[in-house]
């Protein structure tokens, strides 16, 4: 799993744990919601800006975004 990945799977689960669409959630943080998509589908790279515009309306700390899950395990590709 390499870093779009793990990012693209914390976003989709803080967002989702929070009852927000991918819609919403990027009005919120100023995103286009068609990024926000690609995004959640690890399709690109994210810069430091939109981390930390997300992480905000998240109302979590941007390092929870890369966050390598402890049942995921630790992949050599990173």
């Amino acid at each position: 799993m390499d870093i779009r990945e793990i990012f693209a799977a914390n976003l989709r689960r803080l967002r989702s744990d929070r009852g927000l669409s991918q819609e919403e959630l990027a009005h919120e943080a100023d995103v286009n919601r068609t990024y926000m998509s690609k995004l959640e589908k690890a399709g690109s790279y994210v810069g430091l800006e939109i981390i930390a515009k997300l992480a905000k309306v998240l109302d979590v700390e941007p390092a929870e975004l890369l966050k390598i899950k402890k049942n995921r395990g630790i992949n050599k590709k990173l």
